[in-house]
């Protein structure tokens, strides 16, 4: 069963989340992934949402937040404000789980406009919990693919902050979590540097080569000494990861 770069990416994604780990999980890729690990290693994993779900455990991929399956399956279902100030606000959560639709070398996120904010090209769906899940929890994984227009040298707008201008930026403007860890794309996976705080290519999936990566990314990419080849998906993952997508409704 051969993996596509989609699985791969939502494969690294799911590898990710340890077991027993308290997940804030946004809709779409980091959802799926998520899902993925509930099933195959982390099946204590305790996955949120910010429609105030806690403990869902969805049979498929959930259509939005306000999906009922994600209130059925839950082990509780508490108020939005809850879920914010008692979970998010007050470090209960391990790990918080974005996608993006720009994000910068820092690995701030754009999701709120392309182009000026009084005149935008397009509108997106906009900011949501993303710029608390971005301050609060104890790390952040960002799942999203690669190309240019999303990995962009400039942002049209900050919508969540990432590590800010690099360094110790972020800590300086007093946010709680100490932000992305890693950016899982359909390419490989950049970690920030430990000291500047840029992103750095650390693995590349199988088949893709270090200029692919370059060639999607809108600044000059810093690339590992140690660059490793990510371990390809297993038969079970892929074949977990396909019957996962094919419940979504």
């Amino acid at each position: 069963m051969t993996a596509t770069a989609d699985d791969i990416m939502t494969v690294v994604a799911a590898r990710a989340l340890r077991d027993r780990a308290v997940c804030f999980v946004g809709i779409g890729l980091p959802s799926l992934a998520a899902n993925l690990a509930r099933r195959l290693h982390a099946p204590d994993i305790v996955l949120v949402y910010e429609s105030g779900a806690i403990g869902a455990k969805p049979t498929r991929p959930p259509l939005s937040i306000g999906d009922g399956e994600l209130a059925e399956t839950a082990d509780a279902v508490v108020s939005v404000p809850e879920i914010f100030a008692y979970w998010l606000q007050a470090g209960r959560i391990d790990v918080g789980f974005l996608s993006a639709a720009q994000i910068d070398r820092y690995a701030n996120i754009n999701t709120t406009v392309i182009g000026p904010y009084e005149d935008p090209k397009v509108r997106l769906p906009g900011a949501g919990g993303a710029p608390e899940i971005a301050a609060s929890s104890r790390e952040v994984i960002v799942v999203v693919r690669q190309s240019l227009r999303t990995f962009v040298d400039r942002l049209d707008f900050v919508t969540s902050v990432g590590h800010h201008t690099g360094h110790d930026s972020r800590a300086r403007l007093g946010l709680r979590g100490r932000g992305p860890s890693a950016v899982i794309t359909d390419l490989g996976v950049l970690r920030p540097d430990p000291v500047s705080r840029e992103l750095v290519l650390t693995e590349i999936h199988p088949g893709v080569v270090v200029d692919e990566v370059s060639a999607r990314t809108g600044w000059p990419l810093r690339v590992s000494a140690t660059l490793t080849v990510t371990a390809a998906p297993t038969p079970a993952e892929v074949a977990a990861l396909r019957e996962l997508r094919g419940r979504q409704a």
